[in-house]
């Protein structure tokens, strides 16, 4: 049980969004945490340098019998699971609402993983970048519940003997502990420089707040075109017309379009954030809710261990503590306890769970029964639970030279893990660090023309658990 006091801790005043009264002054940025060791040092390392580096594959109990649903094993390169998923549908001119898979698995790796068709063909399908492999039929679409766990194996390029030696030092550490089970820093790419959620501003019904996070607000990754676009929103807010002309044509001017249509003394931000599309806006509350539930399992660890078992970690959103040794019956009890992910859909009575979740959201100004979407009412917040901490199964390591990087070594990492976790953050419990990654690994999500929720493929995880 969760058992300890929790200090309320009041949202600051400078973040909120106060742009009433004609005056806007958007939060100023506040720099992320370092990406050092708890050492202090500066570890350099680099993860997905090469798609062969990421690899996973997903495993499941499902039997294949008979039934209208086709399932294959899709086996990808370079390639995101939604733009897999387009191709198949166009070759093979099927309905895109009649295809489902598990989970999102990540672009810049070479992933396995399984799709059913709704009467699709019974053969295979070749194309540049993946193959599709029919295995059998059964009666129900495959879906994250299908998902047993991901197989990874893992290289971690750049790496200096210190490095490797705090790694191989942790690793007993991590096979008898297991690991926090939080949402890693791929879940949180719609988050920009003021770290502010959209799904806050659009709970609490400020639309014009929340459609200028999503359009609007600068982020870290943005490229040349895509922060051009966004100035012209910061310099034109307001002034729909201009706006409107001096944007390239994409999805953000449609909603500008919208919006120049109305009354410039009553803009309808409801309406415009309703047009953003309904899988970024689902992906704006996963956001939201993830970066809740991580709070809570920081509040949680800290109650529930010692201090000196604890060591905080560099994520996205700022540092969590991670357990180092631990004794058989603390690691059980803890990949025992479920966390439920909150929303105003929870009916718990008074009691720990229900201050500790009542303590995180007094963090973000918030109350329970604000955790929820009045409009538009296509988009929900996840119901269920997610383990506090899991076991790492399969774990085995290997070392080398790298011969990408002159004298430096690499770590070449294979393990199993449950479904939904991330394989990023055992790569931040052995090094202590967060790892670079390649540029063409974009994990944003923006309403820009073409765009897909492809950062939500958990980069690790790889596996929905909405």
């Amino acid at each position: 049980m969760f058992v300890g006091g929790l200090a309320k801790v009041i949202w600051k005043p400078n973040q909120l969004p106060p742009h009433k009264a004609g005056v806007r002054h958007w939060p100023v940025p506040f720099p992320m945490p370092p990406t050092v060791s708890s050492a202090g040092a500066r570890l350099s390392l680099k993860i997905k340098r090469l798609p062969e580096d990421f690899q996973v594959e997903e495993l499941t109990d499902s039997l294949w019998g008979g039934g209208p649903y086709a399932v294959y094993r899709l086996t990808k390169r370079s390639l995101g699971t939604p733009e897999a998923i387009d191709e198949i549908a166009r070759r093979w001119k099927t309905q895109r609402r009649r295809i489902s898979y598990g989970g999102l698995k990540d672009k810049h790796a070479r992933t396995i993983q399984y799709v059913s068709i709704l009467h699709g063909a019974r053969r295979n399908l070749s194309a540049n970048n993946f193959e599709l492999e029919y295995v059998g039929q059964r009666d129900q679409p495959f879906t994250p519940q299908d998902i047993a766990s991901n197989r990874f194996k893992l290289v971690i390029r750049d790496l200096s003997n210190q490095a490797l030696e705090r790694a191989l030092r942790a690793l007993p550490e991590v096979q008898s502990a297991g690991l926090p089970n939080y949402f890693d820093d791929q879940r949180f790419g719609s988050v920009g420089v003021s770290d502010e959620f959209i799904a806050r501003s659009w709970c609490l019904g400020d639309y014009e707040r929340a459609l200028w996070l999503a359009l609007a607000e600068p982020h870290p990754d943005d490229r040349g075109d895509e922060r051009q676009q966004k100035q012209i929103l910061r310099d034109h807010w307001g002034r729909w017309v201009e706006c409107k002309a001096a944007l390239e044509r994409s999805h953000r001017r449609s909603i500008v379009t919208y919006l120049a249509d109305k009354p410039p003394d009553r803009p309808d931000y409801r309406g415009a954030f309703s047009r953003i599309k309904v899988d970024l806006r689902g992906l704006y509350l996963s956001a939201f809710q993830s970066h809740l539930w991580n709070r809570m399992l920081d509040k949680f660890l800290r109650s529930e261990l010692p201090a000196d078992r604890l060591v905080d970690v560099p994520l996205r959103m700022g540092p969590a503590p991670f357990f180092a040794e631990l004794d058989g019956d603390t690691s059980q009890r803890l990949q025992a306890t479920n966390l439920p992910l909150p929303s105003s859909r929870l009916h718990l009575d008074s009691g720990p769970m229900f201050d500790l979740i009542c303590g995180v959201l007094a963090e973000f100004g918030m109350e329970m029964r604000q955790l929820r979407v009045k409009y538009p009412r296509d988009s929900f917040f996840s119901k269920g639970e997610r383990a506090a901490a899991i076991p790492i199964r399969g774990l085995t390591c290997e070392m080398a030279s790298d011969e990408l990087y002159a004298g430096r070594k690499k770590m070449l990492l294979n393990f199993e893990l449950p479904r939904g976790s991330y394989a990023t953050v055992l790569v931040k419990r052995l090094f202590d660090v967060g790892a670079e990654t390649p540029e063409s690994t974009d994990t944003r999500h923006t309403p820009a023309e073409g765009a897909h929720p492809e950062a939500e493929a958990d980069s690790a995880a790889t596996a929905s658990d909405q």
